[in-house]
């Protein structure tokens, strides 16, 4: 059958899901409750549902006062039964597979249940649903006619009573369609190969000569493997390698400090790039609009959503919100009941709400990377935004950066120092830091006060890293490629001062 005809009729099969999308945005807490019972109905037998007498549950309140906020901690112990080989403790149906997570800064590995139900449900549908999202919008789209580049984890799966553990991209193409294998580079050999340098140049390898229409992959790790592309080809930018990509879904880390870079790799005015937000334990939204940063809650995947309003997190008046009660412009802490058996589980990922009908949010990030030692309340969106503005007025590129707090000492007031590698340095870095800082008080009322005249901190402190110093200090944790990233912002300087060891 000829590409276009291919191409025209898995366009037309994707965006018949449409109608189902305007469903769940014209009547959104209905959709979401009758979700929850739905979970609570399907768990009842199970050990955690017998404790908390699921099938009592008539409505939302009993839900949030029965059911306490768990973190992994607090729900490893049910997670590792099954790991050895029990079945229906706190879902009723068979978990075969976990997602290997841990954070770059946490040594311990989480394991993530993920049923068969998330799988065909959450992460598979959610892929469908961008791809239909994305030709519902670009009615002249030729995706269909070339591959795929995806840019995942590594890694096999490994066996443990039954059981099967690995990266959540080693999962999910353990599970994949014959079709998706078709339409995608590398292959699945190569893209589980577990050492990212040897990895990189098997992707180039077999992906250069392929038609790639559209990429798929963290922002960070895909500059590396695109800039690396253009010297094996010895090509200026990436659209002389393959002419006819047309975009790139993105998720992981925040694109606003890449964006520039990216345009020069994709120099053509109607590139398109489309945001996505997922995690081992499930995905959440994704981008809907051409040319937005604003991402759609996906509210029938098999997930129903609360919500920790930050301004209480953690306090003794820490208080939980279903969807009907959230607020635009606020941060909250993400609490999710899964259909993997999660139960009101803190995933440690802040968001913020730009639109009520439909729902839609920014990742701004997580619970544990803010800095708040002096009351300022710096989160990584206010970081990344600044910086990018930054870059662009001085037309500079960053490869990757973290802050920290400098503390108070003696009389001395107390600022932030910042550790940035630079792709491309600043003419100066005094200006870079002096600007750095103005953007980071416009984006940041309380850093603003706390910055008026010097009150309580001083100007920030830019300390330039060297070459490959983040990559180094990933590959010293083996946390090279995949999902692995950097901690933007800690309240201590633990991560920093690692990295200025090296």
């Amino acid at each position: 059958m000829p590409l276009p005809i291919i191409n025209s009729i898995a366009s037309w099969i994707l965006k018949k899901r449409i109608h189902q999308i305007e469903l769940f945005i014209k009547y959104p807490m209905e959709v979401q409750e009758e979700l929850l019972f739905g979970l609570l109905k399907s768990a009842e037998n199970t050990v955690l549902g017998k404790k908390y007498d699921y099938s009592s549950i008539k409505n939302y309140q009993t839900f949030n006062e029965r059911i306490p906020v768990s973190t992994y901690e607090e729900l490893a112990p049910f997670l590792e039964q099954t790991r050895q080989g029990a079945q229906n403790i706190f879902w009723n149906s068979t978990i075969k597979y976990f997602a290997k997570s841990s954070g770059t800064t946490n040594a311990k590995s989480k394991f993530i249940p993920v049923s068969g139900e998330a799988l065909e449900n959450n992460h598979y549908k959610a892929s469908k649903d961008l791809l239909c999202m994305y030709l519902n919008n670009n009615e002249n789209s030729q995706l269909f006619t070339g591959k795929s580049l995806r840019l995942g984890g590594s890694k096999e799966l490994y066996e443990n009573n039954n059981t099967f553990f690995g990266d959540l991209s080693a999962i999910l193409i353990d599970n994949m369609p014959m079709w998706a294998e078709f339409s995608s580079t590398p292959s699945n050999k190569t893209s589980l190969m577990s050492n990212w340098e040897t990895k990189l140049p098997a992707i180039i390898k077999e992906s250069s000569i392929e038609n790639v229409t559209s990429l798929a992959g963290v922002p960070s790790w895909m500059m590396v493997l695109l800039n690396k592309t253009l010297e094996e080809n010895k090509k200026a930018n990436i659209l002389e390698i393959w002419p006819n990509l047309e975009v790139y879904f993105h998720g992981g880390v925040s694109f606003e400090p890449y964006k520039e870079q990216y345009k020069n790799l994709f120099p053509k005015d109607d590139f398109k790039y489309y945001e996505i937000y997922n995690a081992s334990e499930g995905f959440f939204a994704l981008q809907d609009r051409n040319d937005s940063n604003e991402l759609l809650l996906m509210l029938d995947y098999g997930i129903f959503y609360e919500f920790i309003p930050m301004d209480t997190f953690g306090k003794d008046n820490q208080k939980v919100i279903p969807l009907r009660d959230v607020e635009v412009n606020k941060n909250y802490a993400l609490v999710i009941t899964t259909n993997s058996g999660l139960w009101r589980y803190l995933i440690g990922d802040t968001i913020r709400f730009t639109s009520i009908n439909p729902s839609r949010i920014v990742v701004t990030g997580r619970t544990k990377h803010h800095i708040n030692v002096f009351g300022e309340e710096v989160m990584v969106e206010n970081t990344d935004t600044a910086l990018a503005k930054t870059c662009k007025t001085l037309q500079c590129e960053i490869v990757d950066y973290t802050v920290a707090p400098i503390f108070m000492q003696g009389k001395e007031k107390g600022g932030h120092e910042w550790l940035i590698e630079f792709k491309k340095h600043p003419a100066s870095s005094a200006a870079f830091s002096e600007l750095l800082d103005k953007n980071l008080q416009q984006v940041n009322s309380d850093y603003e006060a706390k910055r008026f005249n010097n009150m309580t901190l001083n100007p920030l402190v830019l300390t330039v890293a060297r070459a490959h110093l983040f990559y180094d200090w990933l590959k010293k944790k083996d946390k090279l490629g995949g999902q692995h990233k950097i901690p933007r912002l800690s309240n201590s300087r633990d991560y920093l001062e690692e990295l200025k060891e090296l």
